[in-house]
């Protein structure tokens, strides 16, 4: 049983490198995706009232999901959440990239 444990954890190790090596597809530009003229989806509208909400500003209803995506990445960066955002910069520590350090 030792084994097999060392064994899942070797496995999840290369997983995660690799998932840090493989390029992503959420970087692609909103501009590229060949959906981005559709009306924005339910999920990005909720975040985005979240967001708008939060940023005391007025949701627009009628934005494309490339709009979307790049309105959520703006209110991301005004009011501190998400990805651009400067969530956990203040308030934990850990390494730049923020990877589990616990070995």
């Amino acid at each position: 049983m030792i084994f097999m444990a060392e064994q899942n954890d070797e496995q999840n190790d290369n997983q995660q490198a690799n998932a840090q090596d493989a390029p992503s597809n959420t970087i692609k530009d909103p501009d590229e995706w060949t959906t981005g003229d559709e009306p924005m989806t339910g999920a990005q509208k909720s975040y985005l009232k979240t967001l708008s909400d939060e940023a005391g500003e007025e949701l627009d209803e009628t934005l494309t999901k490339a709009d979307a995506s790049k309105r959520i990445e703006e209110l991301q960066q005004k009011t501190g959440r998400g990805a651009g955002g400067s969530q956990g910069s203040s308030s934990q520590g850990g390494d730049a990239q923020g990877g589990d350090t616990n070995g």
